[in-house]
Formats: structure tokens, C-alpha cells, sequence
């Protein structure tokens, strides 16, 4: 009952949009295309930004209140030139995007049936109180008037009559509770048929994602071979060299003085110990054994156990995933963990990892302050792009005062567990 009086709402909201502003913005379209030239070479492409802006803020409703994702089908701004050069860009770019042509397209069906399916969301289950009303004796003082009041086929002349208003606004108020939240639904629907891209441009958004994740991976890969050779240069490599040159001056002072000789080479021996021990942190920082020997949930597990955060970790993986989504999957997991030590004044955070619909889904929420940007820094962003190499996603909740969540998805299949 509470989401179809809240869908109800939303269809009068949608109405009140759908008239006015939907069909202004129309009329400005047609008529500013027409007119051309020169009013409508400067302001057609004035309105196509209002009308994309209005579109896109729809967009969002339908995906927050009726749970219809629309994606955006608009072809890249181009940088323009200065000048009356830039203003015949600016047209012509306008014009040459079929994605206007949609969204004028749309806003006159949207002014005409998104506007009805609106009113009639709101005005059915809205109806059913008013028999009440009248059940409640406005029955009277509307028949000494004028004669009596019609609801539907019922005329309301008497406290009889008015008892059968009531029962009936019931059955009105209980179609319009069941069916408001559906003719809603079904105006997002026919809006996403206008708003979404085509196939085509669906294709072409693809290819330039594909485009963009490569290079992000090229990027990613580029970047960690310089993390890896840097921390050779600076960790294993240095040690080795300065034990070789020991090894040269505990050649030199073996037979002049032996005492310092053997100093030199327990030296030598604890700086081995310590490069083999830095080696081995930068095997583990490339592909950690316990991930490629028991997978990533005991893997998590292993980060949770050395986190300084209380970690709590859930996992339901029936079978292992491909070692190179579960190596992104990690390394996710990882980097939020940290941003979550690091900058969140988090005590406890709750990680739960599972599969579903073909899909790997993590969850890792924490009790710190929030107030997390993706936008802020180069963490969050970092993952996206690890994420988006497999077509991954992340989404960040992060209100003031806590708590914070990210989720991150990436399509996979899962595989018998390894042995």
C-alpha cells in the first residue's frame, strides 16, 4: 500500500513535469529549428541543452524511483571554435545527433501519454476517499444545492446512496493502490524506448568502452611495472649490491684481519635474509600464493586476519573464478580495506563477497565517519579502472556520518574448485 501511494505521488509529480516543461520544450524545439536562420542557428542549440539536461535529470528518476536504468545515447562534445564558426558547429552538431531528434521525439509523447499515465497514477487510488467523504456527510449539503453529486454511476442523493459511494471509493482506492505503481512503471518503460540509445549507438558506446578499459589496462600494467621495478631498484637490488661489494672487502681482510672480516659477513648474511624477505613481499604484492592456492575468499580472509580494522568476511563461491578476475577482485578488496584504515575513522568493517546471475558481487560497508568522493583522490578511481578492464562497476555510498559502502561488480563465470 505505501508504494503505491508513493507511486501515486511520483505520477502526479511526473504530470506536473510532463505538461508544462516537456511540452515547452518541445514547442521551443520545433520552433527555433524551423525558423533557422540566424535566430535559430544560435538558440537551437541553446534549447538542445535544456532539453538534454531535462532528459538526463528523467533519466535518473526513472532509475530512483521506478527501478528503469536509462542509459545516455548522446555522441561526444566536440570542442569548438570561437566565434560565428563555433556557433554553425554548435548547430550542426545539434542537429546531425540523431539522440535530439529522440528527445524532441519524446517530449511530446511525453507531454501527451506520460502526462495521462500520470494523472491517472495519481487521480485513481486518489478517488476513493472522496466516496468517504461524501459517506461522511458533504453528501448533504452538496444535494440541498444542487440536486445531489455522481460518483461514477452511483448518484449520491442519499446516506444509502452515499454508504455505496464509500464501498465503492474502496474498490477505487484499491485498483488505483494496485495499478499506480505499474502504469508508472510503464511510463518509464515507453521513456526508456525513446531515451535509451540504439543499437547502433549502443555498440558505439561498447567500442569506446572497450576502447577506453584498454587503454586503462595498458595504463594500469605500465604503471605496476614501474611499482616493480622501483621496489627492486630500491629494495632487493640495493641490498644485493651492497653485499657484493662486502663480499669483495671480506676477501681483502681475510688474511689481515680476520676478526672484521667476520663481522663483515654476519652483515652480508642479514642483509641476504632481508632481501630474500623483500623479494618474497614483492611476489606476494604481484599474485599473493594464498590467492592462487585456496582462492579469493580465503585470500580475503588472510587480508581481514592482517587488517588493524575488526573484519568481518562472508563468502559464497561454490567454485573459483579466473585467476585474473579473482587477482582484480583482490586487489579491490584490498585498496578499499586500506582507504578504510587509512582515512575513514572506521572500528568494524563487513565484507561479503558471492556470486550470483553470473556475476561477482562484493560488498564491504564500514562504521566510520563517510563522507568518501570518488571524485577526491586517485583510490577509488584506481579501482574503476582495475574493475573496468572486466567490465566491472563500483558503486560508492558514503553519507556524512557513516557508513560507508562500496560495491563493486564484474560479470564472470564460475569454474569447478582447483585442486
Amino acid at each position: 500500500m505505501k508504494n503505491g501511494a508513493l507511486a501515486a505521488v511520483r505520477g502526479l509529480a511526473m504530470a506536473l513535469l510532463a505538461l508544462p516543461v516537456s511540452l515547452v520544450l518541445f514547442v521551443l524545439s520545433i520552433v527555433f529549428f524551423a525558423v533557422t536562420f540566424p535566430v535559430g542557428i544560435v538558440l537551437f542549440p541553446l534549447v538542445t541543452y535544456l532539453v538534454r539536461g531535462y532528459a538526463n535529470a528523467r533519466r535518473r528518476l526513472a532509475h530512483e524511483w521506478f527501478g528503469v536504468e536509462i542509459k545516455e545515447p548522446y555522441k561526444p562534445r566536440p570542442k569548438f571554435r570561437g566565434g560565428f564558426r563555433g556557433i554553425l558547429q554548435r548547430y550542426r552538431w545539434a542537429v546531425a545527433d540523431p539522440a535530439t531528434w529522440r528527445d524532441v521525439l519524446w517530449l511530446f509523447v511525453d507531454a501527451t501519454v506520460g502526462f495521462v499515465l500520470g494523472i491517472i497514477a495519481f487521480a485513481l487510488p486518489m478517488y476513493g476517499p472522496y466516496g468517504w467523504v461524501l459517506a461522511a456527510g458533504v453528501w448533504k449539503p452538496i444535494y440541498e444545492s444542487g440536486g445531489g453529486d455522481w460518483y461514477t454511476f452511483v448518484h449520491v442523493v442519499s446516506q444509502n446512496s452515499a454508504d455505496n459511494a464509500a464501498l465503492l471509493g474502496f474498490v477505487y482506492a484499491a485498483i488505483g493502490i494496485w495499478l499506480a505503481p505499474r502504469l508508472m512503471r510503464a511510463s518509464s518503460v515507453v521513456t526508456k524506448g525513446l531515451l535509451a540509445p540504439t543499437r547502433e549507438r549502443e555498440l558505439e558506446l561498447r567500442v569506446a568502452h572497450l576502447t577506453e578499459s584498454r587503454s586503462d589496462a595498458l595504463d594500469t600494467q605500465a604503471a605496476e611495472l614501474r611499482r616493480i621495478e622501483r621496489d627492486l631498484h630500491d629494495g632487493a637490488q640495493a641490498r644485493l649490491v651492497a653485499m657484493g661489494m662486502s663480499l669483495g672487502t671480506i676477501e681483502a681482510l681475510m688474511d689481515r684481519d680476520p676478526e672484521k672480516a667476520r663481522r663483515l659477513l654476519a652483515e652480508a648474511r642479514e642483509s641476504s635474509s632481508k632481501a630474500l624477505t623483500e623479494l618474497r613481499d614483492l611476489v606476494r604484492g604481484i599474485h599473493p600464493p594464498v590467492l592462487a592456492e585456496r582462492g579469493l575468499g580465503d585470500a580475503v580472509r588472510a587480508l581481514a586476519m592482517a587488517s588493524p580494522l575488526r573484519t568481518e568476511v562472508t563468502v559464497e563461491l561454490p567454485g573459483r573464478l579466473e585467476a585474473p578476475v579473482e587477482s582484480a577482485a583482490y586487489f579491490a578488496v584490498s585498496e578499499v580495506l586500506t582507504n578504510a584504515a587509512k582515512h575513514s575513522g572506521a572500528q568494524r568493517v563487513w565484507i561479503d563477497i558471492r556470486h550470483e546471475d553470473d556475476r561477482l558481487r562484493i560488498v564491504i560497508t564500514d562504521d566510520g565517519r563517510g563522507g568518501a568522493d570518488a571524485s577526491h583522490g586517485t583510490g577509488l578511481r584506481g579501482i574503476e579502472r582495475r574493475l573496468g578492464t572486466f567490465d566491472g562497476v563500483l558503486a560508492l555510498s558514503s553519507p556524512v556520518g557513516g557508513p560507508t559502502m562500496v560495491t563493486m561488480e564484474l560479470p564472470c563465470v564460475l569454474t569447478s574448485p582447483r585442486r
